[in-house]
């Protein structure tokens, strides 16, 4: 599953470590080759030996004014509990009249009423069940779970193994951390972060940290990721 409005095969994508790597076999199995990365650390190696790296903005920017019209679009690979920056990156690459494509591991599974926003990630062995849906920029990541009904804000991320069981809710930006479990019909609200391995058995406030079996509060300051854009 792909969203692509134009008829090349090139695509740009920002960040270039892990996220990156995980995302280029199923951009190439779309039949999508990238053209251009960029990553504002200068001391990264290029990890694809045949896709030029910028470092520098300015240079990246006029990469793109130059090409943008011959791009399939982009994906943004800024991973962890990064969903704001994840937004305002795509925010800023949509401006050069792009598209964000929805990304989907030929090893997923999505259910045929699922919705997926724009610019979507779901990685190898994850499910999506019945009538999910998901806002722009979400991640799914390896072996996640998202039962039916569940609805996700935009630059959610749901990490490795983490399960979320029937008709929960995720504010936008917020983070379940790796092998955690979320009982149905529990809200859990914006820029929240549920540790890894947590169960969460109760509802959980805009900018709670919560860790624990079952999920206890280490945080109640509201918590805001953004501003380090990779």
């Amino acid at each position: 599953m792909m969203s692509v409005t134009r008829e090349s095969s090139g695509v740009v994508v920002w960040g270039a470590t892990g996220q990156a790597k995980v995302l280029k076999p199923i951009i190439e199995g779309c039949g999508l080759v990238i053209k251009r990365l960029y990553d504002r650390n200068a001391d990264i190696v290029p990890p694809f030996g045949n896709v030029p790296l910028d470092s520098d903005l300015d240079v990246f920017e006029d990469w793109l004014e130059e090409n943008c019209e011959s791009l399939a679009g982009f994906a943004v690979a800024i991973g962890g509990d990064r969903g704001c920056d994840r937004l305002s990156v795509a925010g800023k690459l949509a401006s050069f009249g792009l598209d964000a494509l929805t990304l989907v591991h030929d090893r997923a599974w999505v259910a045929d009423s699922a919705i997926l926003g724009d610019g979507c990630q779901v990685l190898a062995m994850s499910a999506i069940s019945e009538e999910a849906r998901l806002g722009r920029q979400c991640i799914v990541n390896t072996s996640a779970s998202i039962d039916h009904e569940c609805v996700l804000g935009a630059g959610v991320h749901i990490m490795p193994g983490a399960t979320l069981a029937g008709c929960v809710t995720v504010g936008e930006c917020a983070t379940i951390g790796s092998g955690a479990t979320v009982l149905p019909r529990i809200t859990i609200g914006a820029n929240a972060m549920v540790g890894a391995g947590a169960v969460v058995t109760r509802d959980i406030g805009e900018g709670e940290v919560v860790a624990g079996v079952p999920a206890r509060l280490l945080c109640a300051k509201p918590r805001l990721v953004s501003g380090g854009q990779r």
